[in-house]
């Protein structure tokens, strides 16, 4: 799985995914400063799932109505250290929690939840 991190997704949880091997592209470290949609784009011609804490993302796609949206983890809880968005992207990946392909998804402290793209 590619992910393309927001420019707001902390580098520890970068830093933890690409440990486990994940081919993770970064926003901060490469384009500081670009767009949302620009972000948007780049993850729909590069096929990678946008990380963020951003949750304009969720307007770009559903107020707007984007064609072909690409996947979103949208991170509304942001944990008490830097590299909890790592820590529990990899538990949902390993522990297969849920299916993220084709959807809009909402961490949250108590809740995950859902949007299928049509």
């Amino acid at each position: 799985m590619q992910f393309l991190a927001n420019e707001n997704f902390p580098n520890p949880s970068i830093r933890i995914l690409r440990a486990i091997g994940f081919d993770v592209k970064s926003i901060a470290e490469e384009m500081p400063g670009i767009t949302d949609k620009a972000v948007v784009e780049i993850a729909r011609e590069t096929h990678r799932t946008i990380l963020t804490f951003d949750k304009d993302y969720g307007e770009l796609i559903f107020k707007y109505g984007m064609a072909s949206p690409p996947t979103v983890i949208f991170f509304r809880y942001k944990g008490v250290l830097p590299g909890f968005a790592g820590e529990f992207l990899l538990k949902m990946l390993t522990e297969k929690l849920i299916s993220l392909e084709d959807n809009f998804t909402v961490i949250e402290e108590q809740n995950i939840r859902q949007r299928r793209y049509q």
